[in-house]
């Protein structure tokens, strides 16, 4: 499960079995975890455990950072 990025706090990575999947992000932070479409626009999968604020924050580094973690993905899954 590589971890593509970190910022404040949260964990940003994918599973190596999440191949035939939409490109997707998983982010952990404490008792938190949350999945996020990236494609073909950002959406919420689910959310556990993070509060409002952690969400706004969570989906704002995602917009921020939608490119890396699209390149990184490709790269990782060789797509």
């Amino acid at each position: 499960m590589p971890v593509v990025y970190n910022e404040k706090g949260f964990i940003f990575r994918f599973f190596s079995s999440d191949k035939n999947e939409p490109v997707h992000i998983h982010i952990y932070k404490g008792d938190g975890y949350a999945k996020i479409w990236l494609e073909p626009e950002i959406n919420w999968a689910f959310s556990y455990g993070f509060k409002k604020k952690q969400r706004r924050d969570i989906f704002k580094i995602v917009t921020i950072n939608k490119k890396l973690f699209i390149n990184k993905w490709h790269e990782y899954f060789k797509k």
